[in-house]
């Protein structure tokens, strides 16, 4: 039987993220995905993008994972708000030459991510492994894999995705719903420069975010996550790229000059789901397993990475004590620490969405007056700002950009 200090159940962005956290403080752990890595860092496996918070970009660079992205990715200096076109919108400028974040590729998130766990001393990346059952008991973790192998450590993190096999075994309640939105995600080229902003431009119908990337040999990029009615899905898919793009185009307005498609437009149905706890007996939930978010301000990835820095901070620190790493007490301190903020994050983006959802001139006044407001009240704005970089409440270490 082999044995690691950790087993994770799920190689996505968020896991990788976990394993290489606790490698770099000398934790060992074994992974276990069923995919096959290879075809995971390719365009077409996926074409999203993430707005990669400055604190999450921090405990990227803590763990080493900064120094294996195959380009550096766009900072975000600015992040405007509006509603609709209209006059009267919200900007989020740091007054310190940290970014609000930075805009990576997912699949470049992926490559460099797997490319630092792959160096990981004290990591076992088991790629195309199914677990056949999983035991979790008084003296530990067992899981047996289809191939017979059996695996144990005193603890699992379960970072296996939003419809998580774990939390289900465990009987763990959830709270969940879906809008009746899906996201429209694609690539645009520009003629203009973006000027390092992002913007988050809301509609009765849903919002439009338009996110800064680097350039490429052919001109300036953004990358759109566009929230349409579910019913409207088919008909914006169907439409030529050429027809799409005017369609953006009059959606965003024209400051960005003559924009056209730069990549194949694809769909991702939105919802919501919150897990009455994070924890069971020898069990973490991690990342989407947990919680999921609409991403009307970009927090979901963010979040798991919260997670993971919150769980290695709490297993270093037990390990360093010589604790049982799946003992309750451990647990409850990650389960206290990270389950009031993803719930205040989970409130806040369902109530923006809600909010901005409501049609109507007066209910737009409101809403532009309420942002003028929030640009006049610098505590208030600096609050919303720290927020956005993943910086307010209790940091991980991690986060902070120091060392567990």
């Amino acid at each position: 039987m082999d044995r690691a200090d950790v087993l994770i159940l799920g190689g996505g962005l968020v896991g990788l993220a976990l394993a290489s956290a606790l490698d770099s403080s000398g934790l060992s752990a074994i992974l276990i995905d069923p995919a096959d890595p290879e075809g995971r860092a390719t365009l077409g496996f996926d074409g999203r993008t993430s707005a990669v918070s400055s604190s999450s970009m921090r405990m990227l660079e803590a763990i080493g994972v900064a120094d294996h992205f195959p380009e550096p990715g766009c900072p975000i200096r600015t992040i405007q708000v509006a509603d609709g076109l209209s006059p009267g919108g919200l900007a989020f400028e740091p007054d310190d030459d940290e970014p609000l974040g930075v805009m990576h590729e997912n699949r470049h998130l992926r490559a460099a991510l797997q490319a630092r766990a792959e160096m990981g001393r004290n990591l076992w990346l088991m790629w195309k492994s199914k677990p056949r059952s999983v035991e979790r008991g008084t003296h530990g973790v067992v899981v047996s894999l289809e191939d017979g192998r059996k695996l144990n450590a005193p603890v699992l993190a379960a970072v296996d995705g939003r419809n998580s096999p774990m939390r289900e075994a465990a009987g763990i309640p959830m709270a969940r719903w879906k809008y009746d939105h899906v996201a429209v995600v694609s690539t645009l080229r520009h003629e203009l420069p973006h000027a390092n902003i992002a913007y988050e431009i809301f509609y009765p119908t849903g919002p439009f975010a338009l996110l800064p990337m680097t350039d490429d040999p052919n001109g300036h990029r953004s990358a759109i996550v566009w929230s349409v009615p579910k019913e409207d899905a088919g008909g914006w898919m169907s439409l030529t790229d050429e027809q799409f793009a005017a369609e953006a185009q009059a959606t965003m307005g024209r400051f960005l000059g003559k924009i056209e498609l730069a990549a194949p437009r694809s769909t991702y149905p939105l919802g919501f789901h919150h897990s009455a706890r994070m924890t069971d007996e020898r069990l973490a939930l991690v990342g989407d397993s947990a919680h999921a978010v609409h991403p009307i301000a970009g927090q979901g990835l963010n979040l798991g990475f919260r997670d993971a820095a919150a769980l290695a901070q709490v297993l270093v620190e037990g390990a360093r004590l010589g604790l049982d790493l799946g003992n309750k007490q451990l647990l409850d301190r990650y389960q206290r620490w990270r389950s009031l903020d993803a719930l205040s994050v989970a409130f806040a983006t369902d109530s923006l969405t809600r909010i901005y959802g409501i049609p109507g001139r007066t209910a737009s006044a409101v809403r532009r007056f309420g942002m003028g407001m929030i640009d006049r009240l610098s505590p208030i704005k600096n609050r919303l700002m720290s927020e956005a970089r993943g910086t307010s409440g209790e940091l991980p270490l991690l986060l902070r950009g120091l060392p567990i």
